[in-house]
């Protein structure tokens, strides 16, 4: 029913006004009572199997929603109800910005791909705290970020001012230094600037009486000596994890029209797909999966997903897919998670 009825309507919108509209009626349609629970029927799936442990956190299922969708924590539960195991929120600023100018995000749909040049628009993290002060009883990341006029020289304070709000109400943090879209921050990815802001971060995290789990979200575009270097900045810091991947830069073989190609910013979807794959596949083989990795990138089916788990996820996420192919699809991933257990068992 999805795609062939409200995928066509929404697709008839700017991208940014569809989303804001979706997130607007899923709000409205949560105030009628009891429609949380008929949510939780259809969409959510229990099954012990599904269950994971990662980095000290109990995760009903790995699918996740990766950060970017609820930018200012408004919809965490309305999310919950679809299925998700856990919510990624942010991507949050020490003050609220408005981004990059509008229009900034672009359908791709012969390539079932999203550009978007968003910028880190978010309310403030302030503002963010006091919405998921309210929220009990679910998984929350906080993906962080720094101010886009704050200099990189400058944007450890960023992180560390986020950091110090969010963590009574986060269950874990992410760390953005891979967005496209922030003039300039892809380069705190550099080996000496990322072991500076983590290990600060790792030092920060010691001053609170129950430690919150570190991930770094990085970027496709990293070639292999990056990625080996991000491995042994994560070793050498002893933060809990990575997320792979981002948006990339890179348009490789796509369809679409070239006045949407040509548009600057990063791109996601199924493009994504095999880049993202590959990332998590060399860094769990050559770290030795000494770490767990979030696996984001290109998923609009079972399979994606089933994908990135044999690369070496332990979790996945969501974001375009779940534009394109609607909220059934975090339903039919845990089902074949579950099948594909059962293979495994079945052969051992």
């Amino acid at each position: 029913m999805y795609r062939f009825i409200f995928r066509p309507l929404l697709f008839l919108i700017d991208s940014e006004k569809a989303h804001h509209f979706t997130l607007n009626i899923i709000s409205l349609i949560h105030k009628i009572p009891k429609i949380g629970t008929l949510f939780r029927y259809f969409f959510q799936s229990k099954d012990p199997r599904l269950e994971r442990v990662v980095f000290g956190i109990k995760f009903n299922n790995p699918i996740g929603l990766a950060a970017g969708f609820d930018k200012n924590a408004k919809h965490i539960r309305e999310f919950s109800n679809f299925g998700f195991g856990f919510v990624e929120i942010g991507t949050l600023t020490p003050r609220a910005q408005t981004g990059n100018a509008k229009k900034r995000v672009f359908r791709l749909t012969k390539d079932s791909a999203l550009i978007n040049r968003l910028g880190f628009n978010n309310d403030g993290v302030d503002e963010a705290v006091k919405r998921i002060k309210k929220v009990k009883g679910l998984i929350i990341g906080g993906n962080i970020g720094k101010n886009k006029d704050t200099l990189n020289s400058k944007s450890l304070e960023d992180y560390k001012y986020c950091f110090i709000k969010l963590h009574p109400y986060v269950d874990y943090f992410a760390i953005n230094l891979s967005s496209p879209n922030t003039p300039g921050l892809r380069k705190l990815q550099k080996k000496k600037s990322l072991h500076k802001i983590l290990s600060e971060l790792k030092k920060l995290n010691l001053n609170f009486k129950i430690q919150k789990p570190i991930l770094l979200k990085i970027d496709p575009d990293l070639n292999n000596q990056q990625l080996l270097d991000i491995i042994s900045v994560v070793r050498e810091t002893k933060i809990d994890g990575v997320i792979a991947s981002n948006t990339t830069t890179k348009r490789n073989n796509l369809k679409s029209e070239i006045d949407l190609v040509s548009q600057k910013g990063g791109l996601s979807g199924k493009p994504l797909l095999k880049r993202s794959t590959e990332v998590i596949n060399f860094l769990h083989k050559k770290s030795n999966g000494s770490f767990p990795i979030i696996g984001v990138g290109g998923i609009h089916s079972p399979n994606d997903a089933i994908e990135k788990i044999r690369a070496g996820a332990s979790l996945i996420q969501l974001y375009t897919g779940f534009i394109y192919e609607g909220p059934f699809l975090i339903k039919k991933i845990n089902k074949a998670i579950i099948r594909e257990l059962n293979n495994i068992n079945q052969n051992n």
